[in-house]
């Protein structure tokens, strides 16, 4: 039984799931429009380059939690899961995992985008285990703040390793998939590194190290 983790967002998805609830809660009127759409549009592209400040980032994704009722959020996160996610399911992404799946491995998704968006795409690919910025609560209500480490850059490493303690598995024989630069630190732990769909920096350092380069798009 190996280890085999994978990304989420433009890896397992053929969308970034947090960019799109950003577009999907301004299009829902939740939040400001002008405003949120300009920072939402910033911290992507601040992510794609490489340069996103993470600390930043999760203040402004779990801000938006604690503005709300729980409920009424996960109303609108189940549309959001059916309308915005689901026509961007990759049916190459559900061979892969069900490969891994019958050589019996144990599968889990490490991803930068906070748990609250991610445990229903997560859930609805079948995956069990999901490591994910986990957004603080208190007294059943979202605070704003993360609880935690954000499983972001070294962080995917540091989150990984701790959700090892508690799950029978060991990084020997590993394997991780992974569209983006932002996971080069874990791809450099795993034994078996893959390039799925990447980015142009991480396609000419998978090239350079001569790691698996795959598409699962159609």
């Amino acid at each position: 039984m190996a280890l085999v983790v994978f990304d989420l967002d433009e890896t397992l998805i053929g969308i970034d799931s947090d960019h799109a609830w950003g577009e999907y809660i301004v299009d829902a009127k939740i939040v400001d429009a002008a405003d949120h759409r300009h920072k939402n549009q910033a911290f992507y592209e601040d992510y794609k380059r490489g340069e996103l400040d993470i600390d930043a980032y999760m203040q402004f994704s779990c801000g938006v939690l604690a503005s709300h009722d729980e409920a009424f959020l996960v109303a609108h996160r189940e549309t959001f899961v059916n309308e915005r996610i689901r026509p961007h399911l990759l049916p190459k992404a559900a061979t892969l995992i069900q490969k891994h799946r019958d050589a019996g491995d144990l599968i889990v998704v490490v991803t930068a985008t906070i748990e609250f968006v991610t445990a229903p795409i997560v859930k609805l690919l079948g995956i069990e285990h999901l490591v994910a910025p986990i957004p603080e609560k208190v007294d059943g209500q979202y605070t704003g703040e993360l609880s935690g480490i954000a499983s972001f850059g070294a962080g995917k490493v540091t989150r990984l390793k701790q959700w090892l303690l508690k799950n029978p598995a060991s990084m020997q024989g590993s394997y991780f998939y992974s569209d983006s630069i932002n996971d080069l630190p874990l791809l450099n732990v795993v034994d078996h590194p893959f390039a799925v769909d990447p980015d142009e920096q991480l396609r000419q350092l998978a090239t350079q190290n001569q790691w698996p380069i795959i598409s699962l798009r159609d």
